[in-house]
């Protein structure tokens, strides 16, 4: 194999890892558990209950600023409009900085900035089911 084809091959593989984001890196739904802690004071996971923030029960799949009973800021609704939902990318874009992501938004936490811990908690949301 020329020295040409291996560097090509080499900066293919690199690519294809380095583009696959936040989404797709390996999550403990366990760890996400712990980091949910953080998260907890204003969302429940495990059961359909609004508190500051909406329930994250079932986030993975569902229309943004659609759960039953909660009051989304008009930043949020707008956000959704399109019918975007949220997905696993999505997530992980927002957790790391809310407020860049929707502008507006009524969420005051600041973000997530270690991408495992992200990865840990979109795996725990994945998971969090009601009890």
């Amino acid at each position: 194999m020329s020295l040409s084809l291996s560097l090509r091959l080499v900066s293919l593989g690199l690519f294809l890892c380095l583009g696959t984001g936040l989404a797709h890196a390996a999550g403990s739904a366990e760890a996400g558990a712990q980091v949910f802690k953080k998260c907890g004071a204003c969302h429940a996971a495990t059961e359909p209950t609004n508190r500051v923030g909406p329930s994250l029960m079932g986030i993975i799949g569902r229309p943004v600023a659609k759960f039953a009973g909660y009051n989304y800021s008009s930043a949020m609704t707008a956000f959704g409009e399109d019918g975007k939902v949220w997905d696993e990318e999505r997530l992980s874009e927002y957790l790391m900085a809310p407020k860049a992501m929707v502008p507006g938004t009524k969420m005051s936490f600041p973000g997530l900035k270690k991408p495992q811990e992200i990865a840990d908690i979109v795996a725990y949301l994945k998971t969090a089911v009601a009890q």
